[in-house]
């Protein structure tokens, strides 16, 4: 028998995401070349930093000149608390009324847009003696949540005027930053409630990754950035000419468990939807669909072994996946990346027709997570 190769991670599982810590302070001064002086940053860690590791990055996305961090529930905000993450962090979602108070005590704002969150924050106050702060949500266009344009610059004077509430923030989101029409149109909505209220000492944000890199809005002094942090580029508008230097965090490797010859016109895998035209050497990793990697990939990925690619083939089951190593220097315990800087996810959501971090979030579930420089 082959001596097995090992690697020098230390995990007790065969299968692991590597996030590169370095590409993220890379990302972080590349984002700021599209920022103005003096204007705040929001770094997004909601879905556990898009399943990258919210708690494990928080500290290193705040020491490279992030001002604050955005959530997008209170659970995942205690999260930050507990480990200990002191600045100041904003759930972006609706938040429960019922849950406001658990908010207060963790020293967390909250995005409010209702009367029953004014009254909810009142109730919060007269039980803690802590004024909840604040952002209010405007609705320019996402339709999702947050009071109507129409109804902001009235709500925003009803909260200014509450005792019993700290505002610090207005934001509203873009719903098509890489349309500079439909964006214009939230802009001007925007615009037309920021221009009809006393803004002093608020921080007003609009623009996401896309919008920071896209626009200058003059009624804001705050930045929200989110997947550009890992390293993953949204859609830009057409007005971008120079696409920033953006550097994908996150590796997907497994080792390989098992290795064997498969006879021509064998299949691989339930259902057989891959046979083999001759003799193959097949192997065999611990990664499936139930660590992240969507099962509608099968047959349409690669590995990359040894500096050499290689194909995946058979349907990718819940706990394993296999490869053609066939002509490959390939033994059991050698490692096989799935994903990395040259072979990005951006490759995976072309084939599957959605978005780079749509997948990055499924990589979560159970696979060891390993920080690199």
């Amino acid at each position: 028998m082959k001596n097995i190769r090992q690697t020098n991670v230390n995990i007790h599982r065969d299968a692991w995401v590597e996030i590169n810590i370095g590409n993220l302070e890379h990302n972080i001064e590349e984002i700021k070349k599209y920022v103005p002086e003096n204007t705040k940053l929001l770094g997004v860690v909601k879905a556990d930093a898009y399943g990258h590791g919210a708690v494990m990055l928080a500290p290193t996305i705040l020491a490279a000149g992030i001002d604050m961090l955005g959530v997008a529930s209170i659970d995942e905000g205690v999260d930050l608390r507990n480990a200990k993450i002191n600045c100041e962090i904003l759930v972006l979602g609706a938040v429960p009324v019922w849950a406001v108070e658990t908010a207060v005590n963790a020293g967390l704002s909250i995005s409010i847009f209702s009367e029953g969150h004014i009254t909810a924050c009142r109730q919060a106050f007269e039980r803690t003696g802590i004024k909840p702060k604040v952002h209010i949500k405007i609705d320019t266009g996402m339709n999702r949540i947050g009071v109507s344009a129409d109804n902001a610059a009235e709500f925003i004077k009803q909260v200014q005027n509450a005792d019993f509430i700290e505002l610090q923030g207005i934001f509203t989101h873009l719903a098509m930053a890489e349309n500079i029409e439909e964006t214009q149109k939230q802009i001007d909505k925007w615009n037309s409630v920021i221009e009809n209220i006393n803004t002093d000492n608020l921080l007003l944000h609009l623009q996401n990754t896309a919008g920071t890199m896209s626009y200058q809005v003059s009624n804001t002094n705050m930045r929200r950035v989110g997947i550009a942090l890992y390293g993953l580029a949204p859609d830009f508008p057409p007005c971008i000419n120079k696409q920033p230097d953006l550097r994908q965090l996150i590796s997907l490797k497994g080792r390989i468990v098992n290795i064997h010859e498969a006879k021509k016109g064998e299949g691989i895998s339930y259902s057989y939807t891959f046979r083999t035209d001759s003799n193959r050497m097949i192997a065999t990793i611990p990664v499936g669909y139930a660590d992240g990697v969507p099962r509608a990939l099968s047959n349409k990925i690669y590995g990359i072994l040894n500096g050499k690619r290689v194909p995946q083939i058979g349907n990718i089951t819940m706990d394993q996946m296999m490869f053609d190593v066939t002509g490959v220097d390939a033994q059991v315990g050698d490692v096989i990346t799935l994903l990395d800087e040259e072979n990005s996810i951006d490759n995976w959501a072309e084939i599957l027709g959605t978005i780079n971090y749509e997948l990055t979030c499924r990589l979560k579930v159970r696979l060891p997570r390993v920080y690199t420089r």
